[in-house]
């Protein structure tokens, strides 16, 4: 089985970056390993349908993002089958929600869509060129993280904590693509370059 954990969001506008802040802070903390199944990650940005030949490609996904849910408040974490999604999400928030919705849908109507999982969390603030989670968005990252993982042990995946480095740490370069469609078949942080010895 190949699974696709990704996030989507504009990390220019708050909390709406959330799924791609949360995938990088993943990919930075956590070694995943099966024996038969493969992992990858992904930063999707906004491109939305632009990603369809991508996602079409897995047997399974995994999408995280921030949802519109109705009389919920901010900071409200969700964690269900995109088929059976709760009554209160309406898929009424930002415009790549929409979008995001629309492309899943399409793919199911042409037999494309893997079978998906919706990692969403309400968001608090989403303004423009603001870089950042507000405190509620960045409290609820402890219960998606756990949330993450305890599905992905359910599935056979053994997990590995290789770093403790805190989500705030990694937005400040969050607008350069960590996970870009040439760095996709990575199912683990990166190993950092050491120095050479020149001399």
């Amino acid at each position: 089985m190949k699974l696709l954990l990704l996030g989507i969001g504009n990390v220019l506008y708050a909390d709406e970056g959330i799924g791609v802040h949360f995938v990088n802070y993943i990919h930075e903390n956590y070694h995943f390993s099966h024996p038969e199944h493969e992992l990858v990650m992904l930063d999707g940005g906004t491109l939305a349908q632009g990603l369809t030949p991508i996602i079409s490609q897995y047997d399974s996904l995994i999408v995280v993002d921030t949802i519109n849910a109705a009389g919920c408040g901010p900071g409200e974490v969700y964690f269900f089958d995109f088929d059976q999604a709760p009554p209160e999400v309406d898929w009424q928030g930002s415009a790549h929600e929409v979008e995001m919705l629309q492309t899943l849908t399409m793919m199911e109507m042409l037999g494309d869509r893997p079978h998906t999982m919706v990692l969403g969390v309400t968001p608090t603030v989403i303004e423009p060129m603001t870089l950042g989670l507000t405190e509620r968005i960045a409290a609820a990252v402890p219960l998606m993280e756990k949330t993450l993982i305890n599905h992905l042990e359910s599935l056979g995946w053994q997990t590995e904590r290789i770093s403790h480095t805190d989500i705030a740490d990694l937005i400040p370069q969050s607008y350069k693509p960590r996970l870009s469609m040439g760095d996709r078949t990575s199912g683990h942080a990166p190993r950092r370059q050491e120095t050479q010895d020149t001399d």
